[in-house]
């Protein structure tokens, strides 16, 4: 199984916010951005791993500012960690009033995907190859959320 770096599979997702996406005071729902998080990923996780991945936990999702009707959204997704089975990825998410061009980072997220076989069994992906020193630090941050999510596991 090859070797793959974080740029090969990384990945870059806009729409802009419609009424639908929102309650009647114009804020985008915070679902609404949690499905485009979970489907940018998802993506990320099948580049990578070549074959179907399941959103396995989402660690945290913070928001930090309100997104609106009519904003473009942008959410940047890229791996952290690979493990046997298992991928950690975070998401960043910004939006953009198209009108101004001003840009806010309004959530981040770290959700785990897990890839399967053809009978929905666990596989093995390939190895993350890091290439900057911003990709070591946030290998280093999802190894010890790897290891608090490990642990939460155990404690039932």
């Amino acid at each position: 199984m090859n070797e793959k770096t974080v740029n090969d599979s990384q990945v870059t997702v806009s729409q802009v916010m419609q009424p639908a996406d929102a309650n009647p005071a114009g804020n985008v729902h915070g679902g609404t951005i949690m499905k485009l998080i979970d489907n940018a990923a998802g993506v990320v996780a099948f580049r990578h791993s070549r074959c179907n991945s399941v959103t396995a936990s989402v660690d945290q999702i913070n928001f930090h500012y309100p997104a609106f009707i009519g904003d473009l959204l942008i959410i940047k997704a890229c791996l952290n960690l690979v493990g046997k089975t298992s991928m950690e990825i975070g998401a960043r998410v910004e939006s953009e009033n198209l009108l101004t061009g001003k840009t806010c980072h309004i959530a981040s997220a770290y959700l785990t995907f897990v890839s399967l076989d053809g009978n929905l069994k666990p596989v093995p992906v390939p190895d993350l190859i890091f290439e900057t020193d911003k990709e070591k630090v946030r290998n280093k941050d999802a190894q010890a959320r790897r290891k608090i999510r490990l642990s939460e596991k155990y404690k039932i």
